[in-house]
């Protein structure tokens, strides 16, 4: 990887090779590059400089490293827009909210706030109010596609792109359905979705409050671990088991449906050299994923609850709404109390018959996303193409959202050759499997890393 990641830089400003203050300058120089159009909302510049400049900075876990900050949180002084214009007029943050006071207070420097899917309804990564950055495979340091660019994945998609490009060390995001781990499959980092409860959402713009997890997007697994100590305020422990010590599930049905060649090789290229590195790989049958559709055919909750949030907004404001999320929220309209708690009992059933049928394995390997990132101008806003965009977002979202659904926790690493466009491997498991999956995660990374030398 082109960029060193968080470790190796803070080592290098405890070794004096280099200093927080050069560091800093640096994220801005790539923050201001064209590799970073249409990333930042706001650069905060100044108070970043001031961060990497503070006495004893290089002693905290962050070292005053650059962090960004998806537009959905809220920051002191600053207003939250969520990538919409309808917020545009709200009043700023009176405080940090948890999660940015827990980067802040490890030594974080807020380099600035990244663009998003409007309101974080979509996995595509379009805006059509502040514009689309295109994706970077931040593997391999280089764009990601061809030169009209290719969709950076969302809702996190500013987040993602400022670290792959990068301009951040750590990008601050959130998981609904897939925001953290879309976006860095098709940009070639680490994203960890943790499991919702271990990190605070107060301060957080909801779009679901079943499903919204607070979680980043890191260069290597080494780094999502420390963001997820410093998020969730817990350790993770030291791994002490081989990976042939793992049981690895590998399921047929749903997560390798439709999978385009490239996705399809370079999975099975990584299933073969994690089986010979020693890793205990399996075929699984897990029949209760034949219900998730039925279960969601409604809207699933993040059109109910989204709807709920924004059912005022909406009638006072709904033409300035990005069409294709205002359909999406509008579906929570037609959704009856009945079919709510329905919809939250069933998916209590289904989370126990998929713990039964998980118990006996460490973590389950599916793509990330069953496809390559398509072009830009292929999903772009406008009505034409509104078909092509949905089937898209869908296809983006089948895999990880499953997760969410589980109230479970999920790792996205790359698993790409130079050649190839970026894709991700997600190792994942039911809830408060975190420690375990981070710990496998290092050495997976590892075993693909040799793979690529």
């Amino acid at each position: 990887m082109t960029h060193p990641d968080l470790h190796s830089t803070r080592q290098a400003i405890l070794d004096g090779q280099t200093s927080a203050s050069e560091q800093a300058e640096r994220s801005l120089g790539v923050a201001h590059s064209p590799a970073c159009t249409h990333v930042f909302a706001q650069l905060t510049e100044n108070s970043f400089l001031d961060t990497s400049r503070q006495p004893g900075i290089a002693q905290r876990p962050l070292a005053g490293l650059s962090v960004s900050v998806k537009d959905l949180f809220d920051v002191a002084g600053q207003v939250t827009t969520a990538g919409s214009v309808v917020l545009a007029d709200a009043p700023p943050a009176e405080h940090d909210c948890p999660a940015v006071a827990r980067l802040r207070a490890a030594g974080a420097g807020l380099i600035g706030r990244t663009h998003m899917v409007e309101f974080a309804f979509s996995g595509v990564g379009n805006n059509p109010h502040h514009g689309t950055p295109s994706a970077w495979d931040g593997l391999y340091d280089r764009p990601a596609g061809p030169a009209e660019g290719l969709v950076p994945g969302g809702s996190s998609s500013g987040a993602a792109v400022s670290v792959a490009a990068g301009a951040a060390f750590i990008g601050l995001g959130s998981d609904t359905g897939g925001s953290i781990r879309v976006p860095a499959a098709l940009n070639g980092i680490v994203g960890f979705k943790n499991t919702a409860r271990r990190t605070p959402r107060e301060g957080v713009l909801p779009l679901s409050n079943t499903l919204d997890t607070v979680c980043a997007m890191t260069r290597s697994v080494r780094d999502a671990i420390l963001a997820h100590e410093i998020l969730s305020g817990t350790r993770v422990p030291p791994g002490q088991r081989p990976l042939s010590d793992y049981r690895l599930g590998v399921c047929q049905r749903y997560f390798l449906d439709s999978l385009d060649s490239t996705v399809a090789t370079t999975f099975e290229r990584s299933l073969s050299t994690l089986s010979a590195a020693g890793a205990q790989i399996v075929e699984i049958d897990l029949p209760a994923l034949d219900e998730l559709a039925t279960l969601n055919a409604t809207g699933g909750f993040s059109a109910a609850e989204s709807y709920t949030w924004h059912r005022e907004l909406l009638a006072r404001d709904g033409a300035r709404y990005d069409p294709r999320v205002a359909a999406r929220i509008q579906r929570g309209a037609q959704m009856s109390a009945w079919e709510y708690l329905n919809l939250v009992q069933g998916r209590a059933r289904w989370i126990a018959r998929m713990q039964r049928d998980l118990g006996a394995l460490d973590a389950v390997l599916s793509p990330t996303v069953p496809i390559t990132a398509p072009t830009r101008a292929s999903v772009a806003p406008g009505a034409e193409r509104d078909e092509v965009f949905f089937r898209t977002n869908a296809l983006l979202l089948r895999n990880p959202s499953a997760i969410n659904f589980l109230d479970g926790c999920a790792l996205s690493l790359p698993c790409h050759a130079p050649d190839e466009l970026p894709v991700g491997l997600m190792l994942w498991h039911g809830a408060m499997h975190d420690e375990t999956l981070l710990q496998l995660a290092l050495q997976v990374e590892a075993a693909l890393r040799r793979q690529d030398c």
